[in-house]
């Protein structure tokens, strides 16, 4: 099994929001990144965001140019999941469906060399149920990076039934590496972070359906009362309302009526009102 020095290259699989935010910390940390995605708009828009990302870094003075232009030129993409056969870890950031991420990491135990760890940046699903797709259960482990990754300090390690004690000290000292703090959790439903918030995102959409309190008043009073910078209903708007409805429904299925989604969260994504993402949720967005 590959330790910390095998690691130069790092596959992502996903380009989106969490993968293009992994891709940008990871090459800043002086690695090389091969980013897929299977359609070349999502993968274009994803290499778009890192190299805008890192412009909004240096005009920041959070990094030089040299730096910055260095970080954008070990990133590569792709749309062939072939070529993640070079990488010496693979990061899965794809939709939070068990189905679809058995399926990716069956071609990726079939891709990718023996001795590389499979990981998963899933927030909810079960880090064993992914694995039993591979014949490498052993090498398969959790590593949740928080949202936005560039900023969040944090990453959830998650052990799955079969997960190796190497596999875990590679996944804490790659996230260590990458200058973050993790933590452990085994292979339960939403693990430590989820567990607790998306119900507390779920109660304050609630408040707010139920007449408790204005929307500007529940997030505000969630800010100055436990001095957290996001409300719940700012929050779920930034997250993606329909990945918090995914995240609930898993919650709701695995641990019972206290995870059920809120009736108004289920509305607005019915509505295709998303968040952030689609210019409106519960706030409006230009």
């Amino acid at each position: 099994m590959h330790s910390l020095s095998d690691i130069d290259t790092v596959g992502i699989v996903g380009a989106g929001v969490m993968g293009s935010g992994i891709g940008q910390v990871v090459a800043t940390h002086g690695y090389e990144v091969i980013l897929h995605d299977i359609e070349s708009q999502y993968l274009d828009a994803g290499l778009d965001t890192i190299s805008r990302n890192l412009d909004r870094a240096v005009s920041r003075d959070q990094i030089n140019q040299n730096d910055a232009d260095a970080a954008r030129e070990r990133v590569s993409g792709t749309t062939d999941l072939a070529d993640l056969a070079a990488a010496d870890l693979v990061v899965e950031t794809v939709v939070e469906n068990l189905g679809v991420k058995q399926d990716v990491f069956a071609d990726l135990d079939e891709i990718t060399d023996e001795d590389v760890v499979l990981s998963t940046n899933t927030s909810t699903i079960s880090i064993t149920s992914i694995a039993r797709s591979t014949d490498r259960p052993g090498q398969v482990v959790g590593i949740h990076f928080m949202n936005p990754v560039p900023v969040m300090d944090g990453v959830e390690i998650v052990d799955g039934e079969r997960t190796a004690e190497e596999t875990l000290s590679v996944a804490h000292d790659f996230a260590e590496a990458l200058d973050k703090t993790t933590w452990q959790s085994d292979d339960k439903p939403g693990f430590v972070v989820n567990r607790v918030l998306i119900p507390w995102i779920n109660e304050g959409i609630r408040l707010l359906d139920e007449g408790v309190a204005s929307r500007n008043d529940i997030d505000r009073g969630l800010k100055l009362g436990t001095n957290v910078p996001m409300g719940p209903l700012e929050l779920g708007d930034y997250i993606g309302l329909d990945v918090v409805l995914d995240a609930s429904e898993t919650l709701h299925a695995e641990l019972g009526d206290r995870y059920k989604p809120a009736y108004l969260l289920k509305r607005k994504v019915e509505a295709g009102d998303l968040g952030r993402k689609t210019g409106a949720g519960f706030y409006e967005y230009e």
